[in-house]
């Protein structure tokens, strides 16, 4: 259990990072942004790193809830939006970006991004869950392999590329996940 104040550390560490990078992002900086003493967010948090892990999943700023529309179809395509939206709009979208960055040269901040996107499988697990029991999805699916392929499209154009999603991009990329692209 955090703090009291874990939601004002979380956003502090998130605001940070997102303005700072990874980099610029201190314990120092959290404690006078949050108004917390630093002394407490060691007290939690024994680094920079533990505490973004925390903030990754903890934040009220990237919690989700898995969607419930009633089809296998309908829940993939509010969890695309879900993504699309996390990283089109600030400031999770510059959260998402910096923590992204970051990991690929912070073995440490690599780990938490693994166990944020654990956290979030973990999760969205309920949408496969529900889809087998209305028979919409075969036992020998894949559910990590469906969110891989349906969040790496959203990544690749909107991060990678730069290219803006367009009206349609969310029921095409849940069609071609389920229905193939022949």
């Amino acid at each position: 259990m955090a703090p009291r104040k874990g939601q004002q550390i979380f956003q502090a560490t998130l605001e940070l990072l997102a303005a700072k990078g990874y980099e610029g992002l201190t314990v120092e900086g959290v404690a006078e942004r949050s108004g917390v003493n630093k002394t407490t967010i060691y007290r939690w948090w024994p680094s920079k790193a533990a505490l973004l892990a925390a903030a990754l999943i903890e934040a009220d700023l990237l919690v989700t809830e898995p969607p419930d529309t009633g089809t296998l179809r309908g829940d993939l395509e509010a969890l695309v939006r879900g993504v699309a939206a996390l990283l089109t709009h600030s400031p999770a979208s510059d959260v998402a970006v910096a923590a992204l960055g970051a990991a690929v040269h912070h073995p440490e901040l690599a780990a938490a991004a693994q166990r944020f996107f654990a956290d979030r499988f973990a999760k969205e697990e309920v949408v496969f869950v529900r889809a087998r029991l209305r028979g919409e999805l075969p036992e020998t699916a894949d559910p990590m392999l469906i969110l891989d392929l349906l969040g790496g499209a959203v990544w690749l154009r909107t991060v990678f590329r730069g290219l803006p999603l367009d009206d349609g991009f969310t029921a095409r990329a849940v069609a071609a996940v389920l229905d193939g692209v022949t």
